[in-house]
């Protein structure tokens, strides 16, 4: 390691790492017939990333000079990086990584096929701004035909505090408890996105129209989402009682909420009635 902070062997050893596991069509290149090791050659890397053959070659033999900020963006493009890796990428080059863009919106279909896989179950996945990005069948029971409303519509923190519902409806313990929890988790994404334009728009929003959200807001709970038992009173459902269990997407900062019920209990025969009658 120099003394600024490149370790030269490990990243030469990460790029070459990163150039075998690439085939020429995932970057736009034909694979050509006469390819005798697997992965990019190191011209066209070095053509992806805009630089000369010598220097990227001199980087992966360990020797050179320390490659710049913009140098390493643009390995990371031409290498296809994840996150992590353009981030250890970085690290090893001596260089702090840059700040991600923002929370991501996608829904990938890893997640959708998930939620479509849990027929008993009722769950639904938000992103940082509590934004519902994408729902089962069973959860619209909970949330409502999302189908039908705008995408820029389908808050939980807006709803929470824009509808109208009774006063005796904020002196519930566990509504409270939920409101608290949810107003703690968004004040942690806020911290964790100053430059995110939806979340600082729905926080500018709400302490305009909601004297309450302002109230709780001036609190500065800050805390990632944890479970909670909800009891909820379901016009047809009757009374039930479920953890509302939230799983943390990490790459996506997204959240996928699930209501599970303890096995054997009367909300678990509901959600099991529930699921046959959307079924037939």
């Amino acid at each position: 390691m120099t003394s600024s902070g490149l370790r030269r062997d490990e990243l030469a050893a990460f790029l070459r790492s990163r150039r075998a596991r690439l085939r020429p069509a995932e970057v736009g290149l034909p694979d050509g017939v006469r390819r005798r090791t697997p992965g990019l050659r190191r011209q066209e890397v070095a053509q992806l990333a805009g630089m000369s053959i010598d220097y990227y070659i001199r980087l992966e033999q360990g020797r050179g000079p320390h490659p710049s900020r913009q140098v390493l963006a643009a390995l990371a493009r031409a290498l296809l990086l994840t996150r992590d890796e353009r981030a250890y990428l970085f690290r090893i080059a001596g260089e702090s990584p840059p700040p991600s863009a923002g929370p991501s919106r996608e829904v990938t279909p890893g997640l959708r096929h998930l939620l479509d896989a849990m027929t008993e179950t009722p769950a639904y996945l938000v992103d940082a701004a509590y934004d519902i990005l994408a729902w089962n069948r069973l959860a619209a029971w909970f949330v409502g035909d999302l189908s039908a409303v705008p995408a820029d519509e389908r808050n939980m923190i807006r709803w929470m505090f824009r509808q109208p519902v009774p006063e005796a409806h904020w002196n519930d313990p566990e509504t409270l408890r939920f409101v608290r929890t949810s107003i703690a988790d968004l004040r942690a994404a806020y911290g964790r996105w100053p430059e995110d334009p939806a979340i600082a728009a729905l926080v500018t929003e709400l302490l305009g129209v909601s004297p309450r959200f302002a109230e709780l807001w001036a609190e500065h709970d800050v805390a990632e989402r944890r479970p909670v038992v909800k009891r909820v009173a379901h016009p047809e459902l009757g009374p039930l009682e479920f953890e509302c269990r939230v799983l943390h997407v990490p790459e996506t900062d997204q959240r996928l909420i699930v209501y599970v019920p303890e096995p054997g209990s009367a909300t678990q025969a509901a959600f099991h009635r529930l699921a046959e009658r959307v079924r037939s």
